[in-house]
């Protein structure tokens, strides 16, 4: 994907990079974002891109979770 494309895709959807994140990545952002939140020395508009970036790490880890979970109990049969 040419530069320009890349930083029109993240404009427009900037957790999509997300997606490429390995669970321990995705989950340690997770930690260090939560931190962030919870010290209380980010502003509003700063506060509300994190939480939704948050939303999207937590998703994304979810998803790794489900899959795990998914093979564990197919390989119970």
């Amino acid at each position: 994907m040419p530069k320009d494309a890349a930083r029109a895709t993240q404009a427009e959807e900037p957790n999509a990079d997300v997606a490429s994140l390995g669970y321990e990545q995705a989950r340690d952002e997770l930690v260090d974002l939560v931190a962030r939140l919870e010290s209380g020395q980010v502003g509003i508009e700063e506060s509300m891109v994190l939480w939704e970036r948050g939303e999207a790490l937590a998703a994304h880890c979810r998803q790794w979770l489900d899959q795990a979970e998914e093979r564990i109990t197919a390989g119970d049969d």
